[in-house]
């Protein structure tokens, strides 16, 4: 199969790259101005807050403040993280959110410790949701977690993930993230996942969330750009990462896969050099080590 002339990436570095972030709460006004610079560098859909209890997840209790602090640009889309029905409403009442996602897992052991419930109730809480994103014109996107391994169950079956994805789609998502959460995945594995999904849920309705803990995440999203996916999901500076998997180095750099995606001729619409910029910016800000191979090489300058 051709590769795809355009992928869309979508950045989830504001929120998935930020939510696990160690130490003191990330000032709001350095998430706004993340989620402005990355629009800036040409990010066209960027994950911008998780409406959840600040009580499991302090860095994410300002998301109605850095959702309304969000300058809009034309042209890109402003998501959120909707786990609940609670979270859903907070986050039309911001008038800010284009998008809602929720979530459930290919692994009924990794739903039951994640949210302590089955997958089938996972995605029964969902109807309420998608209904009220329906109500206010607001898409709603699905993530298929553990779609390759669980650090509980092992290994995970691709048909047990093409059953929970056709699920969210049937019930009003109009697009799928398959998550390779713990990073386990191999090319070889990934593609026949992505087969096994396929054969329930059109290729232009799904994308790939590939954590990069044993290195493998590029290979991986080649593997499944190869078979026509066009949609990753990425981090800048690979910021964040899986807390259940040991030795987690977070989530695939947006950097290293812009680079990747160029250099096999693929159009993305990003600046990579701003975006390098932007990737140094924000670690500087969280005092930590960039984790984009692509951002170190280039620089601070992004040249």
């Amino acid at each position: 199969m051709a590769l795809p002339e355009h992928v869309r990436v979508v950045e989830v570095g504001p929120r998935d790259g930020l939510q696990n972030e160690p130490g003191d709460i990330i000032p709001t006004a350095t998430k706004v101005s993340l989620v402005h610079q990355l629009a800036d560098a040409g990010l066209s859909h960027i994950e911008a807050a998780s409406f959840v209890s600040p009580k499991w997840v302090p860095q994410m209790g300002d998301a109605a403040a850095v959702m309304t602090g969000i300058q809009k640009r034309s042209g890109v889309y402003y998501a959120a993280l909707t786990p609940n029905l609670r979270g859903a409403q907070a986050a039309v009442e911001t008038g800010q959110v284009d998008e809602m996602a929720v979530f459930s897992a290919a692994s009924e052991a990794f739903t039951q410790k994640n949210i302590n419930c089955s997958i089938a109730e996972s995605l029964e809480r969902f109807t309420p949701i998608i209904e009220l994103a329906r109500a206010n014109n607001i898409r709603v996107r699905g993530y298929v977690s553990t779609v390759v391994g669980c650090p509980y169950a092992g290994d995970i079956q691709p048909e047990q993930v093409a059953v929970v994805a056709r699920e969210l789609l049937d019930r009003g998502c109009y697009e799928v993230s398959l998550g390779d959460t713990v990073g386990v995945g191999t090319p070889h594995r990934v593609k026949a996942m992505l087969a096994a999904v396929n054969k329930q849920v059109p290729m232009d309705k799904l994308a790939a969330h590939f954590h990069d803990t044993y290195g493998q995440a590029l290979a991986n999203l080649y593997a499944v750009v190869e078979e026509g996916l066009a949609v990753i999901d990425s981090s800048v500076a690979g910021l964040g990462g899986c807390p259940y998997a040991n030795g987690a180095s977070g989530n695939v750099a947006t950097e290293d896969v812009v680079y990747m995606l160029h250099g096999l001729g693929i159009h993305t619409g990003i600046d990579l050099a701003q975006l390098v910029k932007t990737s140094h910016w924000i670690t500087d800000q969280l005092g930590r080590r960039n984790g984009s191979k692509v951002a170190l090489a280039m620089g601070c300058e992004g040249v």
